[in-house]
């Protein structure tokens, strides 16, 4: 909590045991997808009860450490693996949607789910992704669900502005579920010396996905579209607002960030560009921030004592990043709040 709020975190990953990577394997060495029923599949693969009680208490130890009420779920974004043969991807995303809706069925009141989709950049649009969309968002009661936008990680995918995106636009402007927008797999051969360099690829797509989203036409076809980039947007602008190489547009109501970023002079770069009202709280916790800030002792990724000091911030914006904004771009997750 903060001050007696409750903090709602926008992005979260789930923590299942091994998160997977034993049926990835098999799947892909087999070229076969996994069964029908993938809950049947967990205890294949190392995921017994007390496997999984071990990762969750880890997770929730460390929300609890970092003072976040809830999060709100979604894939490890290095796991959507967009570039897997079709007749795979679709059961892979299937697996991974039971091991997100396991942990919010365990722990419902600190965790809502956000489904990853099976992805294909080759295709005329994302109709194909309707069906797994709506079956989570009925079946298992997911509150978003997360876009990469360039799934085969070698920069073939149309731009977010495109109608392709469209089919899944539409679906969720009509059920009021935000779009987690999120880098994944970054496939250019010139990042092979950058260690974990698909982080690179973060920030060059969740940028690129911001421009597109803001000199498109996209809010304008889905008014009510909620969209929330992670990582601040992946980079900042470099021009002054009133300058025509920025969209001249108000985003207000469709085009978030969150505050998942590390460095604090580009947090607070990123909060005062973006503005308190766009800016929602998410720390991905626990993920790529455990690094020990030297001035505090603290992991980097306990942001809220840091939000919480933020001496250009006044109360309300505070309480606006921690706990208000998530009401207005993801009301069914918010609940939980």
């Amino acid at each position: 909590m903060y001050n007696g709020i409750k903090v709602l975190d926008i992005h979260g990953h789930y923590s299942a045991p091994v998160n997977g990577g034993a049926a990835v394997a098999l799947m892909m060495a087999s070229n076969t997808p996994l069964s029908d029923d993938p809950r049947k599949d967990l205890p294949r693969f190392g995921m017994s009860e007390q496997a999984w009680a071990g990762a969750l208490k880890r997770h929730l130890d460390m929300m609890d450490d970092h003072n976040i009420d809830a999060q709100l779920i979604g894939p490890r974004p290095f796991l959507m693996l967009g570039w897997m043969q079709k007749h795979l991807l679709g059961s892979w995303c299937r697996f991974i949607n039971h091991m997100i809706a396991r942990q919010c069925a365990t722990h419902p009141t600190r965790f809502s789910g956000a489904a990853c989709l099976p992805q294909n950049p080759k295709a005329d649009d994302l109709s194909d992704c309707l069906p797994e969309l709506e079956y989570c968002h009925r079946e298992l009661g997911f509150t978003g669900c997360y876009l990469t936008p360039d799934p085969a990680g070698d920069r073939s995918s149309p731009g977010m502005d495109d109608k392709y995106w469209d089919p899944v636009y539409a679906y969720c402007e009509r059920h009021q579920l935000p779009i987690i927008v999120h880098g994944t797999n970054c496939t250019d051969p010139r990042l092979k010396t950058i260690p974990h360099n698909y982080q690179i690829g973060f920030v060059w797509e969740q940028y690129l996905a911001t421009q597109l989203l803001s000199h498109g036409d996209v809010f304008k076809r889905f008014p009510g579209l909620k969209v929330v980039v992670c990582h601040c947007g992946g980079s900042l602008d470099r021009f002054i607002k009133s300058d025509h190489h920025l969209a001249q547009k108000d985003l207000s109501k469709n085009l978030f960030f969150d505050t998942c970023a590390l460095d604090l002079d580009f947090l607070e770069a990123a909060i005062k560009q973006r503005t308190p009202k766009r800016i929602l709280f998410g720390t991905e916790t626990p993920g790529s921030g455990g690094a020990i800030r030297p001035e505090t002792g603290r992991p980097g990724d306990d942001l809220v004592p840091v939000i919480g000091k933020m001496s250009f911030l006044n109360e309300d914006q505070k309480v606006d990043i921690f706990h208000n904004n998530c009401k207005v771009v993801a009301p069914a997750f918010a609940k939980l709040g």
